[in-house]
């Protein structure tokens, strides 16, 4: 076992993407994490076809976990909850607010058996307001934080929609940030604590930087859409698609002396990074004008000797064999009895010490059930008996 979170045992109660990618990040950097599941599977499991028994999005939000389906309405089946939270470190759930406590599971029940425990509460849009108890998915908190607005296509305004589930996904991240900076304060000694994360928080928080830069200043307040796409985004060379930017002066320089085109270099329009956003789009335009008469290889490899961040643009089945995520090790590939060849993005964060690790691969549903109950001090035929009451699911 290795990574940063050796040791740490969490309890996941979280469905689809928002919690439990976020807990297979604290997985892969070393925490042991059961996903407790209902006896029919979580809806994540029923999102796609499977292949031996686990689908490509299920597994890529819960590998190096175990799993555990139990019938949390039966007595017997909370029982169970209780022993597994009695030690474990974090209990992480994303039911919409006042679920758990009408389980049994809420963390005012919860603190009292185990005070350091941290408890992470996943809502769509927190616990108060008018959507407070609305059922939520990605494209709706896409419509509500501004997602759909900062997509706009550049020429209609018409609203796009990211085309992942960027939401989820940014929470989860927010999510295992949150739960590592509390694992951090328990151990300086302030104990257990609850920590309330909402989607469109999370969201907008990702954005604001740089997506609501014209509501920072009250006082100097603007219509950020009107600088909307000031960014050198997309250009079509001869042969395929490219990006080139040039933000910095220097970058604007080595721009326009890869496209033979120096008479702009202190041309009034674009020589300060303000000028060049002012008038982003008479340059995007010419840009794109001198681009187009270039190989692709060629002026990505001129841009690259001026200093131009620049790069193709990959489709999603060339990546695998881009030389930049070969030399990163990007892709892990490991064979898995059963699954074969399975292909996973590793752990982005690379610990020296430390490292991140992806344990085992997916779990089947209840996998991991008897084994689970035998660490709770169950005997067999306990447990045998718990599998033909439907109380468990055993995999």
């Amino acid at each position: 076992m290795t990574g940063p979170l050796v040791g740490v045992k969490i309890i996941d109660l979280t469905s689809m993407i928002s919690g439990p990618m976020g807990a297979m990040i604290l997985a892969d950097q070393g925490a042991e994490v059961i996903k407790v599941e209902p006896l029919g599977g979580e809806q994540l499991r029923h999102m796609a076809a499977p292949y031996n028994g686990v689908n490509a999005p299920f597994y890529s939000c819960n590998r190096g976990k175990r799993s555990l389906a139990i019938d949390l309405k039966s007595s017997e089946g909370k029982e169970v909850l209780i022993k597994l939270i009695k030690e474990s470190d974090v209990f992480m759930q994303n039911f919409r607010p006042g679920t758990t406590d009408r389980m049994g599971f809420g963390y005012d029940e919860l603190k009292k058996i185990n005070p350091n425990l941290i408890y992470l509460s996943i809502s769509g849009f927190g616990d108060k307001g008018p959507y407070a108890h609305s059922r939520v998915y990605d494209p709706v908190i896409q419509a509500l934080s501004g997602a759909t607005d900062i997509q706009a296509d550049r020429n209609s305004g018409e609203p796009k929609m990211f085309r992942i589930v960027i939401a989820d996904k940014v929470t989860s991240l927010s999510a295992a940030q949150a739960v590592s900076s509390a694992l951090y304060a328990k151990e300086k000694n302030s104990g257990g604590q609850h920590i309330k994360l909402s989607m469109l928080d999370s969201v907008v928080a990702f954005f604001w930087p740089e997506g609501m830069t014209g509501l920072v200043f009250k006082d100097n307040e603007f219509d950020v859409r009107k600088l909307q796409g000031s960014q050198d985004l997309i250009y079509k060379a001869k042969d395929r698609y490219i990006t080139a930017g040039a933000v910095s002066d220097a970058e604007w320089k080595g721009m326009c002396n890869a496209l033979n085109m120096e008479d702009l270099i202190d041309d009034d329009r674009f020589n300060t990074s303000a000028a060049r956003v002012i008038n982003s789009e008479e340059r995007k335009k010419i840009t794109a004008d001198e681009i187009k008469k270039w190989d692709s290889e060629e002026i990505l490899d001129r841009f690259q000797t001026e200093g131009v961040p620049s790069a193709p643009l990959l489709d999603r089945m060339e990546l695998m064999d881009h030389e930049q995520i070969i030399a990163n090790q990007t892709i892990l590939r490991e064979k898995y009895d059963g699954f074969g060849e399975i292909r996973q993005a590793r752990p982005a964060a690379l610990f020296e010490g430390t490292p991140s690790k992806i344990k085992r691969p997916a779990p089947k549903l209840g996998e991991h059930t008897r084994e689970i109950l035998l660490s709770l001090n169950y005997e067999l035929e306990e447990i045998e008996k718990l599998i033909e009451a439907n109380i468990l699911f055993d995999g």
